[in-house]
């Protein structure tokens, strides 16, 4: 089986340059790709290529750690578009051929938290 860490950092990276095909050869032809938070599923590799493919928006990504165990890989990507930034944990599962067989995309909404915690934080 192939590394699966190489293969996520290379899907991010084929992503970030725009190569559709290379980022395809990261994907089984069987892939899922789940956003739980709107409740979105993609099913196959031609719909997942095209799903990034025509997002919208002039975007850029920077991978900060891929983090992989066996046939699993969890990365956390920061994300940004039109001057706003956001960060995404996603969940990897590879394929007996080491492509990717599952994603799992978290995109949590920023928000500004309770002002009773203020006393007991240090903002970043």
């Amino acid at each position: 089986m192939a590394d699966i860490a190489a293969t996520v950092e290379t899907y991010w990276a084929t992503a970030q340059a725009r190569d559709w095909r290379a980022f395809g050869a990261t994907l089984a032809d069987d892939v899922r790709y789940e956003l739980p938070q709107t409740r979105e599923r993609v099913l196959g590799r031609d719909g997942v290529v095209r799903f990034n493919a025509e997002y919208l928006g002039e975007w850029s990504l920077e991978v900060e750690r891929v983090i992989a165990d066996g046939a699993q890989a969890v990365s956390w990507v920061r994300f940004s578009e039109d001057e706003e930034e956001t960060q995404a944990i996603s969940f990897f599962t590879a394929s007996a051929d080491g492509r990717i067989q599952t994603i799992t995309d978290f995109w949590p909404a920023p928000y500004e938290p309770p002002r009773e915690r203020e006393q007991m934080v240090e903002r970043f």
